[in-house]
């Protein structure tokens, strides 16, 4: 009976304890808190605010631009800068998104996939070379992918004399630079929460007959969700936002990603208009909150549990 009764106490006792914290806080020092929250919202929400009074700003100008659009006298007045995106003939918007989307998508799977077998493997297995390979793949992405842009153009160009596919000018070939600096961080990331994972499942696995695959796809991969998830996450993101390699290996307009299309609209190929950029930049961002939003769940834990356990 004692038992019964002591269990509810214990439980209450950190919250009563919480509680009166929370109400001992001096009323001056809650309203500071109270300041300090609010502006570091107002920080954080100034550019997406800005951005969307731009995307209806028909006068496509940032230097007179104010958060609520002026002289306007139609709703169809708001969406001038949405429709040069998508009736002017001479911008193929619809086709960067659709190359933007089909790079970031393939990208993804396929980093995920090499990323999740090279962190099993490192995780599980004792070969010589290992702790070698680990520190340098991380060693390997200190640098920035600036300092190898001749390298990897070169490489693209004799590649592409054998391999079309992979040629300059070709999204085979972007795809192939994005995979080869996308090994470093995440397979440190993922080795982390594979390590977090029992060793007494794999080793009931081969004792019931499994092999190493099966035990990897069947009973391993289901445990890791939400680390896979933040791995998508953060090579799509990044890859979808990614300019500067994509600028350098993609030479025809019908091939450039969304990125490079934009980046168009504020040089001096398309006269600096800033109001379509915004446009562009607010659908860009569409996707990418969807996958926010879907994969959220997972994200805390997945990041969690990777950084800490490992």
């Amino acid at each position: 009976m004692s038992n019964v009764t002591t269990a509810p106490q214990t439980q209450a006792a950190p919250r009563a304890k919480a509680e009166r914290k929370l109400g001992s806080t001096p009323p001056a020092l809650l309203v500071v808190q109270i300041i300090i929250i609010g502006l570091v919202i107002i920080f954080a929400l100034f550019p997406v605010v800005w951005i969307i009074s731009a995307a209806f700003n028909p006068s496509g100008s940032m230097v007179s631009q104010s958060f609520i659009p002026q002289n306007v006298s139609s709703v169809d007045e708001l969406l001038t800068n949405f429709r040069r995106l998508f009736d002017d003939p001479t911008i193929p918007f619809w086709r960067w998104v659709g190359n933007s989307l089909v790079i970031s998508s393939v990208t993804t799977v396929l980093t995920v996939s090499m990323t999740a077998l090279s962190a099993y493997s490192f995780s599980r297995f004792r070969f010589y070379g290992r702790r070698t390979l680990l520190v340098g793949s991380m060693l390997i992405q200190v640098f920035p992918n600036i300092l190898a842009m001749v390298a990897l153009y070169l490489l693209l160009l004799q590649v592409g004399q054998y391999v079309p596919f992979f040629a300059i000018n070709t999204h085979g070939g972007l795809i192939l630079v994005y995979l080869g600096g996308a090994m470093g961080a995440n397979t440190w990331l993922m080795k982390g929460f594979f390590d977090s994972i029992p060793r007494d499942i794999d080793e009931s696995a081969m004792v019931d007959g499994a092999t190493h695959w099966q035990a990897f796809t069947q009973l391993i991969l289901p445990l890791v969700v939400p680390i896979i998830a933040v791995v998508s996450i953060l090579a799509f993101v990044g890859t979808l936002n990614e300019f500067l390699l994509a600028r350098i290996v993609l030479t025809d307009r019908e091939n450039w990603t969304l990125m490079v299309g934009l980046f168009n609209f504020v040089s001096a190929e398309f006269t600096n208009d800033w109001g379509v950029f915004a446009a562009g930049s607010l659908i860009a961002a569409t996707p990418v909150v969807i996958l926010y939003l879907s994969l959220q769940r997972y994200i805390v834990g997945g990041l969690t549990v990777g950084a800490v356990k490992g």
